[in-house]
């Protein structure tokens, strides 16, 4: 055997076994890393397109929901011209925000966005007016009315009646869902018991009876 055909000395080869084997390991934690970062941005992934179906098709609580009539809640002494003011009603989950424009018109609005339950911010600066504002995905609501005026949300907020007593308190009284009116709202919460759903009632009625 010549000087070139020696077979490796038996270090070397303890040596190269340990290299191969320690790039097997690394090999496949490797793999096992990137299995597991797929499955962490797969399983986040489905939560958050699960939570955004869930909130378009009304799965989730929606604003004033909840079953029978809201009780009237005080929510401040008084809100002067330009002023916000952030309360809960008809339940301890349900985010409002009542906002006092600066012609003394008040108003009040669930304060969750639409389109992804983001809280609902009032600008007090934007426009003639001031704006409702989701900074989640930029979404903006008409103040005096609730609508949408630009971004994403595909319906105007949840109305909450507001009405101001002689001593300047401020009182939640009602709710009216996404598209009702407030009348709509408080006659679908309270019926006959309010004497304006009694007297559309029949109106309606007469209506009938002369056609």
């Amino acid at each position: 055997m010549s000087v070139t055909e020696q077979p490796p000395a038996e270090g070397s080869r303890d040596t190269d076994a340990a290299q191969e084997a320690l790039h097997d390991r690394i090999a496949a934690d490797s793999l096992t890393t990137r299995r597991d970062y797929l499955r962490i941005v797969a399983t986040v992934s489905g939560g958050l397109a699960v939570g955004g179906v869930a909130v378009a098709s009304g799965i989730l609580h929606r604003h004033g929901d909840g079953d029978g009539t809201p009780e009237p809640k005080k929510i401040a002494d008084r809100i002067l011209p330009g002023e916000s003011l952030a309360f809960r009603y008809p339940g301890d989950e349900d985010r409002a925000i009542a906002v006092r424009m600066a012609d003394g018109t008040l108003a009040g609005y669930s304060a969750v966005c639409t389109h992804l339950a983001c809280a609902v911010l009032w600008r007090k600066e934007r426009g003639s007016e001031g704006e409702l504002y989701c900074p989640c995905h930029e979404g903006i609501f008409d103040a005096r009315t609730g609508e949408v005026t630009a971004g994403p949300p595909p319906r105007g907020l949840p109305k909450v009646l507001l009405i101001e007593q002689l001593d300047g308190s401020v009182w939640a009284i009602g709710t009216a869902r996404s598209g009702e009116s407030l009348q709509e709202g408080l006659c679908r919460q309270q019926g006959d018991a309010l004497r304006l759903c009694r007297g559309g009632a029949g109106a309606e009625g007469e209506r009938s009876e002369r056609t």
